[in-house]
């Protein structure tokens, strides 16, 4: 009976794995911060790639984990082609040309001072960093990606790239904007799973939005999606569900959150200490998503979750 009157569903379908990239062969490193979470060398993104296609989870997203001596002032490893974002793309699509890729569009990785856009006396400079994002999502089209993730936050980059994407010939990439990410404190975990910890110099308030705002992320989100993005994101994910809910409401627009490595950590880390149970609460929070509007998660849960689901586990309850 609760099966057939329920009102939101979730399966491995709407779900995004992130996984992290390094160098190197037959690695997988623990992230320690996130218990659970590696980073792996291509050949071990392609296994576990194909270990999400034996799960039904339909997509990964490649975060690439660059050291400091990959970082630089003019943040070039960003669109070669053989960066190991793209490396990872071309493996994978060549083991599995029906999995979707996703890729995120930001200098941090390779920048020196850690920052989504380059700086010029203290400040981020807006225009000459869309010229460079445009460069980087044209290199990740080119490598096989199938969705383009700005997740920079500078203004006009969505039109940019949509524009470069189409005179490139690349007009079924998908652009899934970062459209409403704050500048928030549950990131501290991914910086270190990407090398950016330490590289960070300042924070990034000034081009990531306010916690404190609403409105501002829906005035974001239709500028995005008026430049040509496809689908939005809202991130973090559980404490802006608010916002999840006012963007599907309001443009009905593909909509996705990205429960971010904050959330994951905290739940993994209650769940080590027995203080919560791991199977409801990582299922509760998923579920809360749908419930909000969304259409898709990325999530660092997704094989833990599609595992789970497979076994019917959740529904049963």
């Amino acid at each position: 009976m609760r099966a057939l009157v329920r009102q939101s569903h979730l399966s491995s379908g709407d779900l995004i794995w992130p996984v992290f990239v390094r160098k190197g062969t037959g690695i997988e490193e623990p992230v320690p911060s996130m218990p659970g979470v590696m980073r792996r060398s291509v050949d071990k993104i392609v296994q576990a790639a194909h270990e999400a296609a034996d799960l039904g989870i339909p997509a990964l997203c490649i975060f690439p984990y660059t050291e400091q001596s990959d970082r630089t002032e003019d943040c070039a490893e960003a669109w070669s082609p053989d960066n190991l974002s793209n490396q990872a793309t071309r493996a994978i699509k060549d083991a599995l040309p029906d999995m979707v890729i996703m890729t995120d569009v930001a200098l941090d990785p390779y920048n020196i001072n850690g920052h989504d856009g380059f700086v010029e006396n203290g400040e981020i400079v807006n225009d000459r960093t869309v010229a460079a994002l445009v460069k980087m999502a044209l290199a990740q089209a080119d490598a096989g990606a199938d969705i383009i993730g700005p997740s920079d936050m500078m203004d006009g980059r969505i039109g940019a790239i949509r524009t470069a994407l189409e005179a490139a010939g690349h007009s079924n990439v998908s652009i899934l904007s970062y459209s409403a990410k704050y500048a928030s404190g549950f990131y501290g975990p991914f910086r270190d799973a990407v090398g950016a910890s330490g590289a960070l110099t300042g924070d990034k308030k000034t081009y990531q939005m306010d916690p404190a705002n609403s409105d501002e992320a829906l005035r974001l989100i239709e500028r995005d999606l008026a430049e040509g993005a496809d689908m939005i994101m809202v991130k973090p994910g559980m404490p802006y569900l608010d916002i999840c809910r006012r963007a599907k409401d309001a443009f009905g627009a593909p909509t996705f959150a990205y429960q971010v490595s904050g959330e994951y950590a905290m739940m993994q880390a209650a769940a080590q200490n027995g203080w919560l149970d791991h199977d409801k609460v990582m299922m509760e929070s998923l579920m809360s998503f749908k419930r909000a509007g969304c259409d898709g998660i990325l999530t660092y849960f997704a094989p833990a979750a599609a595992r789970l689901m497979g076994k019917d586990r959740w529904h049963a309850q």
